[in-house]
């Protein structure tokens, strides 16, 4: 618990700096350093070593994905192209050495890592209110913690015993209802404040979904720890591990958050 509240004292402001206030160069370089980090985490977890070519191609990848699709977006599925061929070039030139995992972590860790950590830039250019950019960080941290919570105080049913043992029904229930309380407080907070206009109907809506999402991406890189026999990604966080770790539930709900507000017209 010290630990938690050490890491949100100094991280969340930060956070709410970048995402709010800063330039956008600034958060163009925090999402490269996320996506580069997070890629690098995966593809240690999956190849076993620390340090290796693939590890700073997957990392070098996934921070390029970033931006480029901050300068030319319109040309992203190229970058994807010659990412796949530089992937399956490096293990074809290795002759059997990189396993086909290896190549597949480098290539998610790159295009998925890379592309979801860009639906903030996305957001950010779509014209919205740059608060709306806290919504993914907010509809995944407080699933999280409700879940944590509640599970830890009512806990009785295993959610998902051989992927996270101590996650349970009771903690995933806790977790989405939190999750609904969190969006209505900021759809309050947008419309009393800053004129944000959003419904809470929708915004509970979204709220539920984006709980749900957010424990499936919890849970699938904890899958991936599992079948791997990795305790944490990292320990960028100190207890709380790695951006993979933290943020593991961040990179399935920002692309929903960016869909929501693309294709639905109550937001």
């Amino acid at each position: 618990m010290k630990s938690r509240i050490l890491v949100a004292v100094a991280g969340v402001p930060i956070l709410v700096y970048v995402v709010l206030w800063a330039p956008s160069a600034v958060m163009l370089i925090a999402l490269c350093l996320l996506a580069g980090i997070g890629s690098m985490e995966l593809q240690q977890c999956v190849s076993g070593v620390k340090r290796s070519e693939l590890v700073g191609m997957s990392a070098g990848a996934a921070v390029f994905t970033v931006a480029w699709h901050y300068d030319r977006p319109q040309t992203l599925a190229l970058l994807l192209v010659l990412e796949t061929l530089i992937f399956f070039g490096y293990a074809i030139s290795k002759g059997g050495e990189v396993k086909f995992n290896q190549t597949m972590a480098g290539l998610f860790g790159s295009i998925a890592i890379g592309w979801s950590f860009s639906s903030f830039l996305r957001l950010e250019a779509s014209g919205i209110h740059r608060a709306y950019l806290l919504l993914p960080f907010i509809l995944s941290f407080a699933c999280d913690t409700f879940a944590y919570f509640s599970g830890l105080t009512l806990g009785k049913h295993k959610l998902a015993p051989k992927v996270s043992p101590k996650k349970t029904v009771e903690g995933s229930i806790g977790g989405l209802l939190g999750n609904v309380a969190c969006g209505l407080l900021f759809a309050w907070v947008m419309d009393r404040w800053f004129g944000g206009g959003i419904g809470y109907g929708p915004m509970a809506l979204m709220a539920l979904v984006c709980g749900a999402v957010s424990q499936i991406g919890d849970l699938s890189f904890s899958l991936i720890k599992r079948e791997f026999g990795v305790k944490d990604y990292g320990h960028l966080f100190l207890e709380h591990g790695g951006v993979l770790d933290r943020f593991d539930s961040v990179l399935f709900v920002a692309p929903v958050v960016e869909l929501v507000f693309k294709y639905v017209s109550d937001f």
